[in-house]
């Protein structure tokens, strides 16, 4: 099992969670966080007054899927968020030891 924490732009959530349904990955939580990349925020200009927002909001995914759906959910997130543009994100995989649902017990991939 695989742990997927994906960030992206919050206006992308609807088509990647829409999406996800569509391969079958319907759990997930999501988080609204602020975060910044490479390019340390932006610039705006407001009543020629320069800022800088080096926090931009974005969307955390946290997802876990079985090891035989990792590629499919991973690819289908990229294609879902992406807009070619400096901020897409960024997609984190970890190892998951085990699984627990709490309402039955079950353990493991059945638990997912």
């Amino acid at each position: 099992m695989k742990a997927i924490t994906a960030i992206i732009r919050p206006e992308k959530l609807e088509t990647v969670k829409n999406n996800l349904s569509k391969v079958g990955c319907y759990g997930m939580t999501v988080t609204e966080v602020k975060g910044r990349g490479r390019q340390l925020g932006i610039r705006e200009s407001y009543r020629g007054k320069e800022y800088h927002i080096d926090l931009l909001p974005k969307t955390r995914l946290d997802i876990i899927v079985n090891d035989d759906k990792l590629e499919e959910v991973v690819d289908t997130i990229v294609k879902s968020a992406q807009t070619g543009d400096i901020g897409d994100g960024k997609i984190f995989i970890l190892p998951v030891e085990d699984v627990v649902r709490i309402r039955t017990g079950e353990r493991g991939e059945k638990a997912v």
